[in-house]
């Protein structure tokens, strides 16, 4: 199945494909601490901030239609000493995880890392999120940090994890 996915620079016209993408997740309550599905209207200011040199959304398409993304965003804004650290999120189409997606999402963004200068990055997710875990440990990711019970979610409480790995930028 991976070699029929294709990934590519995300484009304004894939941002309502995204939106879906992410409101299974907040729907799913163990991939994102948003609580509340969005508009697309309302992540338009979100995708604008992305750009392919520094800040990049990718997507994952299978035939032709739009079934993840993974993005890299701006870990603690204005502090220049970070500036080469990156948090990474990605998500899946309900209907199309495990089929490699993922895989080939995390690996494309971490070859890109070269590209656009990242040496570090980080993925903070809680502590149900299995299945994203065990991706990150895949790809060498391990666990740097733990807030132990900080995550409130329809009143269950979780650990909010925090995932990182050195990128290799030769």
């Amino acid at each position: 199945m991976k070699n029929n996915i294709k990934i590519r620079p995300a484009l304004f016209e894939d941002l309502t494909s995204i939106v879906t993408i992410y409101n299974q997740a907040i729907r799913s309550r163990k991939a994102t601490g948003n609580l509340w599905e969005f508009t697309v209207k309302q992540r338009v200011e979100w995708f604008k901030k992305h750009n392919l040199d520094e800040f990049p959304i990718y997507v994952a398409e299978l035939n032709g239609e739009v079934v993840g993304y993974v993005n890299l965003s701006e870990y603690r804004s204005g502090r220049e000493a970070m500036s080469k650290i990156a948090e990474v999120s990605f998500f899946l189409d309900d209907e199309h995880k495990r089929k490699g997606i993922g895989s080939a999402l995390l690996e494309h963004v971490i070859k890109d890392c070269s590209r656009i200068e990242k040496n570090t990055l980080l993925a903070f997710l809680l502590d149900v999120n299995i299945e994203s875990i065990k991706l990150l440990s895949k790809y060498g990711f391990s666990e740097w940090g733990r807030l132990p019970a900080t995550i409130n979610i329809d009143d269950k409480v979780h650990d909010h994890l925090i995932y990182g790995l050195k990128v290799n930028l030769s």
